[in-house]
């Protein structure tokens, strides 16, 4: 499968990689391990819990599934998914945490959650500031399992919190663009590349279904605009733009952001989406979006990947 960096030609799969380079950055993640009644329920909460959390141009934070866990690997014995939080500023990231695991996993019926940050550098109260809503019935236990954990009583049952959630810098933007022939080749690999991603420890996919459909750039020529839309990589205006990356029997371009907890989770990621698009009919070439190093530290060279 030609999988060799020193060849500027690679493919795989026979499908072409550009020799190029995904620009990533620092953010400051939280990782959260939210349980519930069966693993549907921890799903739907923490889809819930991630909303509207896919590109800091305009949402509060970056947000996303990044596993499924057993029940025999959570602390209260039942299914579970690990989310992760991101913001630009560590001050958000407090703030995020409260809005999001007292809005949205608090009211879920029977979902619980439990810091789940490996190594953290700073916590923050969010279980015990989320008892107060108890009104006095709350109860501290613990530690238990080296947690310290918050029983709030609720309709649904007891709503347990761990006491403290943790902060550490990850790492965010790792991305993979590629271009298709048609929609239903676009998409059917690009969920099947999300699904892979779900087997890399500490990587995630903020965007809905972990799918971009409109890749952006830096930037406007509306002042009022912090970024727009990356026309480079748009089919629909080919014609009308000089220096278009988009091929001639492209129908469809997608692109896959990927974030983690550290710059070898975010490349790992990477690699598997790339092995899994690449088995698709109709995928016709693979590239990555990066602003020449200035947009973040991180270069992420594609073919470094295999």
């Amino acid at each position: 499968m030609g999988q060799t960096a020193a060849v500027a030609n690679m493919k795989v799969n026979g499908v072409p990689i550009e020799d190029t380079f995904a620009e990533a950055f620092s953010m400051h993640m939280n990782r959260t391990l939210i349980t519930a009644w069966d693993a549907e329920w921890a799903r739907i909460t923490a889809l819930e819990a991630t909303g509207f959390a896919t590109s800091v141009i305009m949402a509060p934070a970056e947000a996303g599934i990044e596993c499924t866990v057993r029940a025999e690997d959570t602390p209260d014995g039942r299914p579970g998914i690990r989310v992760i939080f991101a913001t630009a500023r560590k001050q958000d990231l407090k703030e995020q945490l409260l809005a999001r695991i007292g809005q949205c996993v608090l009211t879920s019926p029977t979902a619980c959650a439990y810091d789940a940050t490996p190594s953290p550098k700073e916590t923050y109260p969010i279980g015990k500031q989320l008892a107060l809503f108890g009104d006095g019935y709350q109860v501290k236990k613990g530690p238990i399992g080296g947690r310290v954990l918050w029983l709030i009583p609720r309709m649904s049952g007891t709503f347990v919190v761990q006491e403290s959630f943790g902060r550490t810098k990850g790492v965010a933007g790792g991305n993979m663009i590629y271009f298709c022939e048609s929609v239903e080749s676009g998409m059917q690999s690009g969920r099947a590349a999300v699904a892979r991603i779900e087997e890399v420890e500490g990587a995630y996919t903020p965007f809905p279904g972990g799918l971009v459909g409109a890749g952006s750039k830096p930037g406007s020529r509306y002042k009022a605009l912090r970024a727009s839309t990356n026309e480079y990589f748009c089919p629909t205006i080919r014609a009308l733009v000089d220096g278009t990356h988009v091929p001639t029997n492209c129908e469809f371009v997608m692109e896959i952001v990927i974030n983690g907890l550290d710059e070898h989770a975010v490349a790992d990621a990477m690699r598997v989406a790339i092995e899994e698009v690449c088995r698709h009919h109709g995928v016709l070439g693979v590239t990555a979006g990066n602003f020449g190093g200035k947009l973040g530290k991180y270069k992420i060279h594609l073919h470094d990947l295999f």
